[in-house]
C-alpha cells in the first residue's frame, strides 16, 4: 500500500499567536511529518461550529488548490481553518484526497478527516473504484462532479443517506477554461449545497491568489466557473 503523508498549509485565526498555537497544538500520531501523538489534556473531538470537508480528485484536478482556496476565505471571514492535502503517489491522474476544517472555535484535531459533513468528489470514475461515502456522517452531503442527476447516482451508489448534490463541472470547466479543472465550478457548488460562507470571500480570494500568477481573463474564466457551479448544482 502506499503510504502517505499530511501537510498542513497553514491555520490562520482572528487571534493572538499564543491562541493560534493552542488551537493547532493537538496532532495525530503517525501523520508523518508532524510528530508526537494527542495530549489527552488538550484533545478534543470538533465541536458543531466546526465544518470537515473530504476532497476526492485525481492529479491535476486542482484537489489540494481547492481545499486551500475554501480554507483562506473562511479565513477571510475571521474563522478557523485548516487544509490538508493527502498525498500517495504524485503523479498526473492518480486518486488524490485534501482536507479541510472550518470553524469560528479553535480548532484542535490536526489529523485527517475520517467524518466529514461534506464529501466532494471531482472525478466521476472514483464512484467506482473508492468508498467516497466512508465515514460520512448520517446527514452528511455529497457534492458529485457528474452529468447524472442526483437520484441517479443515489441508486448507483446504494446511498441511502444525506443528501446528495450534483453538478456537470467538467462541462463548465471545458467551457470556460478550455481544460478539464473542475475544482472552482466544484467549489461554486459546495458554497450552494452547504452554507459554509458568503460567496463574495471566495470568490475574492480566487481572484488574488490565482491573479498572482495568471492572466486577468484566466482569472475572470475562474470566477465565471465559480459562478455557474453555483447556479447549476442540482439536489433532490
Amino acid at each position: 500500500m502506499l503510504s502517505s503523508y499530511i501537510l498542513c498549509f497553514c491555520i490562520v485565526s482572528p487571534c493572538s499567536s499564543e491562541d493560534r498555537a493552542l488551537a493547532s497544538g493537538a496532532r495525530c500520531k503517525g501523520s508523518s511529518p508532524f510528530r508526537g501523538s494527542f495530549d489527552n489534556k488538550v484533545m478534543a473531538t470538533t465541536t458543531a461550529e466546526t465544518i470537515e470537508i473530504r476532497f476526492h480528485g485525481r492529479g491535476g484536478q486542482g484537489v489540494v488548490t481547492a481545499a486551500k482556496l475554501l480554507a483562506e476565505a473562511a479565513g477571510k471571514e475571521g474563522k478557523y481553518f485548516q487544509a490538508l492535502p493527502d498525498y500517495g503517489a504524485e503523479r498526473m491522474g492518480a486518486p488524490i484526497r485534501a482536507y479541510a476544517r472550518i470553524s469560528s472555535m479553535p480548532i484542535i484535531p490536526h489529523c485527517l478527516v475520517t467524518n466529514p459533513d461534506v464529501v466532494v468528489v471531482m472525478d466521476p470514475t472514483l464512484l467506482q473504484s473508492v468508498n467516497i461515502a466512508e465515514g460520512l456522517k448520517e446527514n452528511g452531503i455529497l457534492v458529485i462532479n457528474t452529468p447524472l442527476s442526483p437520484a441517479e447516482v443515489r441508486s448507483k451508489l446504494g446511498h441511502n443517506r444525506g443528501k446528495i448534490a450534483t453538478i456537470d463541472a467538467t462541462d463548465i470547466a471545458l467551457h470556460t477554461l478550455g481544460k478539464n479543472i473542475p475544482n472552482v465550478p466544484m467549489l461554486g457548488a459546495l458554497l450552494r449545497a452547504r452554507n459554509i460562507m458568503n460567496k463574495k470571500e471566495l470568490v475574492s480570494v480566487v481572484r488574488e491568489k490565482l491573479g498572482a500568477t495568471m492572466k486577468e481573463s484566466v482569472v475572470e474564466a475562474n470566477i465565471q466557473a465559480l459562478e455557474q457551479g453555483y447556479n447549476k448544482w442540482r439536489t433532490e
